[in-house]
C-alpha cells in the first residue's frame, strides 16, 4: 500500500504547519522553551490521534468516495499546498486543503455529498468565530479569578507555567483527535486502512512534522499578529483546545491554525483593534482563501495527467 506515503506526507506538513500552534502562543511569550513545547505537542498529538481520532474518519469517508490511487492524490495536493504555505510561516487550514482535494475526487468521480460539505463549510466559519468569543468569554472571568487568588510574582509566574502546560497538552490532544482524519481518512475504507491503523498513522506523521519543522508558523501566531503576555497566551491556548475539542466530538475535522487566530483576535478584541497586526491578519486570510483552491487545482491537474496515462482511478 504505497499511496499512504502521501498521506504520511501530508500528517507532516500538518505538524509543521497545525499541531505545534497549540503551544505557540506560550512560546512566544517566553513562558515555554521551543523544544519543550514541541515535545508535548508531539507527544500529547498522538495519543489523541491513536484514542480520540475515529469520529472525524466517517465525515471524510461520506464527502467523496476514494480509492487507493485518488486517496495518494488527495493526500499528495494537500500535503503540497499545506508545504508551500508553511515555507512562507503562514498559518493555513489542512482541513481546507484536504477538502479542495476530495472535491476535485468528487467531480472525477461523480460523487460529492453537498449536504455534508455545507456542513463542513459552516464549521470553518465557526472556529476562529467561535475561539474568539470563547477567548473574550475566559479572558473576563479567569481573569476575576486570578486577582481574587492574589499571588505573590513567584506565584503567579509558576502557577501560570503550570496551567500553560496542561492548557498546551490538552490542545495537543484535540488537535490529534480532530486532524488526524485530514491525514489518513481518505484511506479509510473498503480494501485500504482500518480506522485504528489509520490513527496510529496519522497520529506518528503529525507528531514527526511537530518536532521537525513547526517553528517559523508558531512564532507567526504566537507574534506576528498580536502582541501577548503569559496570561493572554494561556487564555489563547485553552479557547483554542475547547473549540477544536467541540468539533472533534461533532466529527468534523477544523483547523487548529484558525481556532489559535480566532483566539489571539478575541485577545485583540478584549485589548482594543489596534493591538492587531493588520498587515499579519491580512496575509492569513488571503492564505486561508487560497488554500482550498490551490489544492483542488493541483489534485484536479495530478488526476487528469493520471487518466491521460491510463492509470486506474
Amino acid at each position: 500500500m504505497w499511496q499512504v506515503v502521501s498521506g504520511i506526507f501530508l500528517g507532516w506538513a500538518l505538524g509543521a504547519n497545525d499541531a505545534s500552534n497549540v503551544f505557540g502562543t506560550a512560546v512566544a511569550a517566553r513562558m515555554l522553551r521551543f523544544w519543550t513545547a514541541a515535545a508535548l505537542c508531539a507527544g500529547f498529538a498522538c495519543a489523541g490521534a491513536i484514542i480520540g481520532g475515529g469520529a472525524g474518519m466517517e465525515t471524510y469517508r461520506d464527502l467523496s468516495h476514494t480509492t487507493l490511487n485518488t486517496a495518494f492524490f488527495v493526500g499528495l495536493g494537500a500535503a503540497l499546498t499545506v508545504t508551500v504555505m508553511t515555507l512562507k510561516n503562514l498559518p493555513v487550514s489542512t482541513s481546507q486543503a484536504v477538502v479542495g482535494s476530495l472535491i476535485a475526487v468528487g467531480l472525477v468521480n461523480g460523487h460529492v455529498e453537498l449536504g455534508i460539505l455545507g456542513k463542513v463549510v459552516a464549521c470553518w466559519v465557526g472556529t476562529p468565530v467561535g475561539a474568539m468569543l470563547i477567548a473574550i468569554a475566559l479572558y473576563a472571568v479567569l481573569g476575576q479569578i486570578l486577582n481574587r487568588l492574589d499571588f505573590n510574582i513567584f506565584g503567579y509566574d509558576y502557577w501560570l507555567r503550570a496551567a500553560l502546560v496542561i492548557a498546551g497538552s490538552y490542545g495537543a490532544y484535540a488537535l490529534g483527535a480532530n486532524n488526524v482524519a485530514n491525514v489518513t481518512g481518505a484511506f479509510v475504507g473498503d480494501g485500504m486502512l482500518s480506522v485504528e491503523m489509520a490513527c496510529v498513522i496519522g497520529g506518528f506523521s503529525i507528531a514527526l512534522g511537530v518536532v521537525t519543522y513547526s517553528r517559523g508558523v508558531m512564532m507567526t501566531v504566537g507574534k506576528g499578529l498580536v502582541a501577548l503576555d503569559a496570561y493572554s497566551a494561556f487564555i489563547v491556548i485553552l479557547a483554542e483546545a475547547m473549540t477544536v475539542h467541540i468539533y472533534a466530538m461533532i466529527g468534523v475535522p477544523v483547523s487548529t491554525s484558525q481556532a489559535v487566530v480566532g483566539g489571539v483576535l478575541g485577545i485583540g478584541v478584549v485589548r482594543g483593534a489596534r493591538t492587531v497586526n493588520r498587515a499579519t491578519l491580512r496575509n492569513i486570510l488571503i492564505a486561508w482563501t487560497s488554500t482550498p483552491l490551490i489544492s483542488f487545482a493541483l489534485t484536479w491537474g495530478m488526476l487528469r495527467v493520471a487518466m491521460t496515462l491510463g492509470m486506474s482511478l
